[in-house]
C-alpha cells in the first residue's frame, strides 16, 4: 500500500522533524527517574511529556487523589507446564529490576500496589503454547505490577488481554537473559470508560530479542509508555503498535528507545487509524543512542490513516544521537487520509466503495496484525478492526 501523504489540517506531522532536531528525549527534559512519587510534581499539562494527555480525564492517577478499590482488577494468568507463576509482595527484589518509572503516574502505581503477579520461563525453556495473562477490569480503581522474567535461552509468548472497566495504573517488567526470545501481545480493549495508564519496562541480555506488540482499541483514555534498555551487546527489539481511535477517545503511545551498550538494535513500527469528533491520537517515539553505544541500527515508523473529519494526530519521532560510529539511524511519521488513487483503482474494476475503503485499511494494518503470530489473535483483530470500520463507513 502506498504511503499517505497529504497532510490534514491540525496535524503537527509536517513539524515534527524539526522539533526532533531541536529537542532531546523526554526523559533529558523531566525529572529523574524515582520509585518514589514524592520526587515528582503534580503535572498540569503545561510539561513537555504532559501536554497532549487530558489530565482531567484521569480521574486522579496523576495527583495522587485516586485510591485503590477492592473491586479494581481481577489477574488471571494460564501458563504451560513448566512456567512459574507466582504472586508476590513488594518486597521480592525481582520487582523493578527491568526499569524505574520516570513520570508521577507510574511511580504513584509503584508506590500503591499491594501484590505482584511474576511469571518466569526457566532456562533453556521453549514454550510451544503462548501465556496468557487477562486483567478484567471490575469497576473499581486498581495500581498494579507484572514482571515477566525468562531464563539464559528460554523462548515464550506471551499475551496479555485488557478487559472490561477500570481506572487502572500498572508498571510490567520485562526480563530477558542472555539469548532469551521473548514475543508479548499487549491488547488494550477495555469498556468505553476505563482509564489505563502503563509504563511497559523492556530489559534485554546478551544477545536476547525482544518482539512487543501493542494493540489499542478500547477505553476513554489509555497512555502507555514502552520502554527498552540493553543489558549487554547483541540485543535486538522490535516494536510494533496498531491503535484505532474511536469518537472521544484519547490514545497515547510514547516509546523510549535506550541505545546504551554497543551493537544492539531495534525497530519501531506505529500504525493508526482514527474516526469521529474529537478521536485524539499521540505517537511519541524518541531514541536515544548513547555515546558508548556504538554500532547501533535503529529506525522508527509512525503512520496514521484519518478516516472522518475531527480526528486529531500529534505524532512526533525524536532521534538523538551521540556517537558518530553507527550502523544506521532513522525515522519517519506521516498522517493523511485515503489515497483517493486506491479507491479509483479498485471501483473501477468494480468494487464498491464501502468494500474498497475497507480492503484498504485493512492492508494498512496487514503487516503489523501478521506480527502477532497467533491465528485466534490475530482473528480476533481482524474483527474487531472490521467492527470499527463498520461504524464509520
Amino acid at each position: 500500500m502506498a504511503e499517505a501523504q497529504n497532510l490534514p489540517a491540525g496535524s503537527t506531522t509536517a513539524g515534527s522533524i524539526a522539533v526532533a532536531a531541536e529537542s532531546t528525549v523526554a526523559t533529558r527534559m523531566s525529572a529523574p527517574p524515582s520509585f518514589d512519587v514524592a520526587d515528582f510534581p503534580v503535572p498540569h499539562g503545561r510539561e513537555e511529556e504532559w501536554r497532549f494527555t487530558p489530565l482531567e480525564r484521569l480521574r486522579g492517577l496523576h495527583d495522587g487523589t485516586a485510591i485503590a478499590t477492592g473491586d479494581g482488577v481481577r489477574v488471571d494468568v494460564e501458563a504451560p507446564e513448566g512456567v512459574t507463576v507466582e504472586t508476590v509482595g513488594r518486597d521480592d527484589e525481582r520487582l523493578g529490576r527491568a526499569g524505574t518509572p520516570v513520570d508521577r503516574v507510574a511511580a504513584q502505581a509503584y508506590s500503591s500496589f499491594e501484590k505482584a503477579s511474576v511469571v518466569t520461563v526457566p532456562k533453556e525453556t521453549a514454550l510451544t503454547e503462548p501465556i496468557r495473562i487477562s486483567v478484567h477490569g471490575q469497576g473499581g480503581t486498581a495500581f498494579g505490577h507484572q514482571v515477566v522474567e525468562l531464563g539464559a535461552f528460554a523462548e515464550a509468548v506471551v499475551v496479555i488481554d485488557h478487559t472490561g472497566d477500570a481506572v487502572l495504573a500498572a508498571n510490567v517488567d520485562y526480563v530477558l537473559g542472555d539469548g532469551a526470545k521473548l514475543t508479548v501481545v499487549s491488547i488494550q480493549d477495555w469498556d468505553e470508560k476505563a482509564v489505563h495508564v502503563a509504563q511497559h519496562n523492556a530489559l534485554i541480555g546478551r544477545d536476547a530479542s525482544f518482539k512487543s506488540v501493542v494493540v489499542t482499541f478500547g477505553g476513554d483514555v489509555v497512555r502507555l509508555h514502552p520502554r527498552v534498555t540493553y543489558a549487554a551487546t547483541g540485543g535486538e527489539a522490535e516494536l510494533f503498535g496498531l491503535y484505532f481511535t474511536d469518537k472521544g477517545q484519547h490514545q497515547e503511545h510514547r516509546l523510549l528507545v535506550d541505545h546504551n551498550t554497543p551493537h544492539c538494535k531495534s525497530n519501531v513500527a506505529y500504525k493508526g487509524a482514527l474516526q469521529g469528533d474529537q478521536a485524539h491520537a499521540v505517537w511519541i517515539g524518541d531514541v536515544l543512542i548513547q555515546a558508548a553505544a556504538e554500532g547501533t541500527d535503529t529506525y522508527e515508523m509512525n503512520r496514521n490513516l484519518v478516516l472522518t473529519d475531527g480526528a486529531r494526530v500529534d505524532s512526533v519521532p525524536n532521534l538523538e544521537i551521540e556517537t558518530g560510529e553507527i550502523a544506521g539511524a532513522g525515522h519517519a511519521s506521516a498522517t493523511g487520509r485515503f489515497d483517493d488513487e486506491q479507491l479509483f483503482y479498485l471501483m473501477a474494476r468494480g468494487i464498491p466503495e464501502i468494500e474498497a475503503r475497507r480492503l484498504v485499511v485493512r492492508g494498512f494494518f496487514a503487516e503489523l496484525v501478521q506480527q502477532i503470530g497467533l491465528p485466534d489473535v490475530e482473528e480476533r483483530l481482524i474483527t474487531k478492526i472490521e467492527a470499527e470500520l463498520e461504524a464509520s463507513l
